[in-house]
């Protein structure tokens, strides 16, 4: 699906109009192009400094996250690269610590465009050398790639030596590109593994682990999923650890949601597996106090959206947009919000996502739905996103945009019971609402 990335710097914005006439129309999945065109740059990806892979359905942004703040917590420059950005494209590339400035992404975008004559890189491809290029050429101690799409094609995994690789939760989504069978789209992720690199994964259902184990094996990676070498549970407001080299309490992540200690659980997994870095206790502990991933249960600061509200409402975002994303935020939820308070979602999908399947997480519930469109982007429309909350037994009412869902929610509200409004549904979306409310990530 196209990308519709802007920029607000005329540099930055040609080079992504060049790159809208020379890419595929849609991501294609293979190597071929991507290895052509780092062989035209020179390769950088094989001068990049130790590689930490990361991937996953849904998580493996946050696992990024926490490994940036560990790293960082114990005094490492670290370069990262994650997918998609929410309001600029620089956010996809952090340069030691800050994210790339525009002057110098316009000149590695010409240059990765100039190379690529004859080629036709993805969008993503082309970024991808462009964030290989830059942190090759800046010296850091590490660096974090996040899988875009899949593993084994995804075009991060023309990196042959990472020091650990890791995979997030699984589940389906992108089914047209990895297929609907969960076990089918574990291989595809598990095409990250390397010969002799610690593969560290989350604990999943035999069928799944079975198809992890067979690529692993495949491969000669050691495989260690949770359960096995290491562990993690949360109790007594504590994140417990424990692996081979002993057991650590830890505070649980700021990061809202049960399912923020599994992510950090597996980032600590990845960090004691591998050898290049040591990372002591003391910087996995801030770490759990560090970590910052915005549109992932992020309950909004004052700004100009949360001023269409009345007063002490709380305006949530989440950036969710497959099933198993959706039952981990509503359960969130369930514990969360008073029996006293209106719930209200405001919801907007990509026109390829399950809606009803992100609907059914929430279940039969005392909330009501507001449908809206995803600028710029390919979308079920507010009336149909609205017949599907009808059918799951909600409330729902179409809306032309956000500000025109929270302008009802707030005629509508009861000034003794301020609302609780969650925005859902597309990370394209949720872009947008942090740009609104002035809360871009920096």
């Amino acid at each position: 699906m196209p990308d519709h990335a802007i920029s607000d710097d005329p540099r930055v914005q040609r080079q992504l109009d060049r790159l809208a006439t020379l890419s595929p129309g849609a991501d294609v999945l293979g190597l071929e192009r991507i290895t052509a065109l780092l062989d035209r740059l020179g390769h950088p990806e094989r001068d990049l400094p130790p590689v930490f892979h990361v991937a996953g359905t849904n998580g493996k942004g946050s696992t990024c996250a926490f490994l940036r703040a560990a790293l960082e917590a114990s005094g490492r420059e670290v370069h990262v690269y994650t997918s998609p950005h929410l309001v600029r494209f620089n956010e996809r590339i952090r340069l030691a610590g800050s994210l790339i400035e525009d002057e110098l992404l316009a000149e590695l975008l010409a240059e990765v465009l100039d190379a690529a004559d004859g080629i036709s890189p993805s969008f993503f491809e082309a970024t991808t050398a462009a964030a290989f290029l830059a942190f090759a050429r800046q010296p850091a101690d590490a660096c974090i790639v996040e899988v875009g799409l899949g593993g084994r094609l995804d075009a991060t995994n023309v990196i042959s030596a990472p020091i650990v690789c890791g995979i997030a939760q699984l589940g389906l989504d992108h089914q047209a590109f990895l297929g609907d069978k969960i076990e089918v789209i574990a291989a595809e992720k598990a095409g990250i593994a390397k010969h002799g690199v610690p593969l560290v994964t989350q604990h999943y259902p035999d069928r799944v682990a079975n198809a992890i184990g067979e690529v692993a094996a495949a491969v000669g990676a050691p495989w260690l999923p949770r359960g096995g070498v290491w562990d993690a549970a949360s109790y007594q407001l504590k994140l417990h650890y424990r692996d081979e080299q002993g057991t650590l309490d830890l505070p649980l992540p700021r990061l809202h949601g049960a399912h923020q200690a599994t992510n950090a659980a597996l980032a600590i997994a990845m960090l004691r597996h591998q050898r290049a870095l040591p990372v002591r206790e003391s910087a996995l502990r801030a770490a759990m106090g560090w970590a910052e991933w915005p549109a992932r249960l992020q309950m909004l600061a004052e700004g100009p959206l949360h001023a269409l509200l009345p007063r002490d409402s709380e305006l949530w975002l989440d950036g969710g947009h497959n099933p198993a994303a959706a039952r981990v935020i509503a359960d969130f939820f369930r514990g969360h919000v008073p029996a006293d308070r209106p719930f209200h979602i405001v919801f907007g999908l990509l026109e390829n996502k399950d809606a009803p399947g992100v609907l059914k997480a929430f279940g039969k519930r005392a909330i009501t739905i507001h449908t809206i469109p995803v600028p710029r982007h390919a979308h079920h429309s507010p009336a149909t996103l609205a017949t599907v909350a009808r059918e799951a037994g909600f409330n729902a009412v179409p809306a032309e945009g956000v500000e025109d869902a929270l302008g009802w929610i707030s005629r509508h509200a009861d000034r003794a019971k301020p609302p609780i409004v969650l925005i859902l549904g597309s990370l394209y979306l949720a872009g947008e609402i942090l740009r609104k409310n002035d809360q871009a990530p920096s």
